[in-house]
């Protein structure tokens, strides 16, 4: 296997600033894009290592070609931890399946609540400043 790498800082930008779905988007998407297969153009297989790069995956799709898989990082992540809970009954016990999320962050809660809020598709996010 040929594992060819690139950060893609601009589009995190995008994502963060409210920008990813805007036309101007297109453009850092496609450019990425075109700059890896040119690195590349034998790539197979596409990972979104980031979890704010499925915001961008429809226009992702655009400009990858078709032969391309792309695999956002978030599914394989859940079903990791459903293997690793499933593995470690002791773990899964002290779940509390009440449904409810905490999150805490050392930044602004208001910042984190509407970033989480794009992530999430929800708009009554408990978050918590706390400081390590």
């Amino acid at each position: 296997a040929v594992v060819t790498g690139l950060a893609a800082p601009m589009w995190v930008s995008l994502v963060e600033n409210g920008e990813y779905d805007r036309p101007g988007a297109d453009f850092f998407v496609r450019d990425s894009i075109d700059h890896l297969l040119s690195i590349d153009p034998m790539i197979d297989t596409i990972i979104l290592g980031c979890t704010h790069f499925p915001l961008l995956l429809q226009k992702i799709r655009r400009y990858v070609p078709e032969h391309i898989k792309i695999v956002p990082q978030g599914e394989y992540v859940a079903r990791s931890l459903a293997d690793y809970l499933h593995r470690h009954k002791d773990m899964d016990a002290r779940l509390s399946r009440q449904n409810s999320c905490q999150f805490f962050t050392t930044e602004s809660p208001t910042r984190f609540r509407e970033q989480a809020t794009l992530f999430l598709s929800q708009d009554n996010i408990d978050v918590k400043r706390i400081t390590l």
